[in-house]
């Protein structure tokens, strides 16, 4: 089966199981790599993409949940947000090792796109189903604040 599907702007196909999760069909077949795998139960949110403008665990979503849809990865994040989580992220060296990184970011951006100025208690929640195994959480929590002040 052929499942359809814009993916940062560009119309792409995957033929293939319209079971296999998003996740597989960005890293195997399009070669996108910043989703990453980590649990493989939509658990931890090192593969978080953005799936009509909201955030969503590729590991545990089918491909044919994306048909005829939009799927956005850090890649094709509005050039403003991306721009202020980058250079947030940087300010309060948040990456250690930086393996949950674009799953933080993308939910960063989910938070930010429906909520201008999250308060400390709204970023704690946003950001809850996102596991960063070197403890980085209060410096992605203060990222977040500084980012949104960017976009203001």
């Amino acid at each position: 089966m052929t499942v359809s599907f814009n993916l940062n702007g560009n119309p792409v196909q995957f033929e293939g199981d319209p079971q296999t999760p998003i996740l597989w069909v960005l890293r195997d077949h399009l070669d996108v790599t910043s989703p990453k795998y980590g649990c493989g139960a939509g658990l931890c949110g090192a593969c978080t993409v953005h799936l009509e403008g909201n955030a969503i665990r590729s590991c545990s979503t089918p491909v044919s949940a994306a048909a005829g849809k939009k799927v956005v990865t850090l890649e094709g994040l509005p050039q403003k947000m991306g721009q202020a989580l980058q250079s947030s992220w940087i300010e309060f060296d948040v990456p250690q090792c930086g393996y949950c990184q674009t799953g933080q970011m993308m939910s960063a951006a989910d938070l930010l796109a429906k909520k201008k100025r999250p308060n400390p208690e709204e970023i704690k929640n946003a950001m809850s189903g996102n596991i960063c195994r070197c403890g980085t959480y209060a410096r992605i929590e203060k990222a977040i604040e500084r980012a949104a002040d960017k976009l203001a």
